[in-house]
């Protein structure tokens, strides 16, 4: 795990140093941000779990919830996650259905919700059993829905996400294939998941596709790769997340991407796709890592940032970002 310590803004020295580009790297890249977008830096905090800063408190924790459409199910055992992904999300109820939970939920305050679940062994999220409750949940609740659909290289299933209209897919892109397979088991391709993100932009539907940095072990190995695919296309937003070395995986213990290797991918995806909102996403390391890299994502010119460090709503005020807070996921109300 992180252990550095120090001032923020000299930790990082000796083998690290030589990952650091010169500091009007950053600056470029924020100036990027300036061109595009107005002075202010979303915050967010879905009630995924608790979270209170002296500028930001829930209000409503049941503003956005998760659903899993299989449970703690998943056909794959990838060497990051082992399932624990789904654990803090509501399993669905087969015998009441998605419809009716979702009616409950609209009930008691929710907003919007992330429709996910376990993968087939394929890398899809089945999903399309659900499709017209889906579509119902949408039209007669009003319910905001983000999909987290997989792989989707059935072009039948990007129709029925847009006859169904939901609001955005979620879609992790992997850009090499030594990862698909050594990490996520999986008998896909680079271009399988090229070919979904083609399929679903062809639909018109509003993607926001993750990149998790270093979950090759660790290192840094297909991340540039996924940001070219993704830079291809039209979407609505980009959401970065940090690998997240948890218990009871094959990768607890691994130690995350260095966070100058980090700061490098946010200035670059920032440069090369100007005009997207780039959000820094739930997942990543906590304690000094995540000051760290929180500090760097604000100065890079990212968007936003969900359930951000202490002090780093402050940092972003003094760069003459006004703070918004949302109680939502990033990839949901951005």
């Amino acid at each position: 795990m992180f252990h550095r310590s120090g001032e923020l803004q000299e930790i990082f020295i000796d083998n690290d140093a030589k990952l650091l580009e010169k500091p009007a790297a950053r600056q470029d890249a924020f100036a990027v941000r300036r061109a595009h977008f107005p002075d202010e830096m979303r915050f967010f905090a879905p009630g995924l779990k608790h979270y209170s800063i002296p500028e930001f408190e829930q209000k409503n924790p049941h503003a956005f919830l998760p659903i899993s459409l299989t449970g703690a199910g998943c056909a794959l055992d990838c060497d990051h996650c082992n399932k624990k992904i789904l654990e803090p999300m509501i399993p669905l109820d087969p015998k009441e259905g998605l419809f009716s939970m979702c009616r409950k939920m609209a009930a008691g305050g929710t907003e919007s919700v992330l429709i996910s679940g376990g993968s087939t062994r394929t890398g899809e999220v089945p999903f399309m059993k659900h499709i017209g409750e889906i579509k119902r949940i949408r039209e007669e609740l009003g319910l905001k829905i983000i999909m987290h659909t997989g792989l989707v290289t059935d072009e039948n299933e990007a129709a029925a996400l847009k006859a169904a209209g939901v609001d955005g897919v979620a879609i992790d892109i992997i850009g090499a294939n030594e990862t698909i397979r050594d990490v996520y088991h999986l008998g896909a391709t680079t271009e399988d998941y090229e070919r979904s993100l083609a399929l679903l932009s062809s639909y018109g539907l509003s993607l926001r596709p993750h990149v998790i940095l270093g979950l090759h072990y660790g290192r840094f190995l297909g991340e540039y790769h996924a940001l070219d695919m993704i830079a291809r296309y039209p979407v609505h937003a980009l959401i970065v997340v940090i690998l997240t070395p948890m218990h009871d995986t094959k990768m607890w213990g691994v130690e995350p991407p260095p966070p100058p290797e980090v700061d490098r991918f946010f200035r670059q995806a920032r440069v090369k796709m100007p005009d997207t909102s780039i959000m820094l996403g739930c997942a990543r390391p906590l304690g000094d890592y995540k000051k760290v890299v929180d500090k760097m994502a604000v100065e890079a010119g990212l968007n936003g940032i969900a359930f951000p460090a202490e002090g780093i709503v402050e940092h972003a005020a003094s760069l003459g970002l006004k703070p918004i807070f949302i109680e939502n996921a990033c990839s949901c109300g951005c």
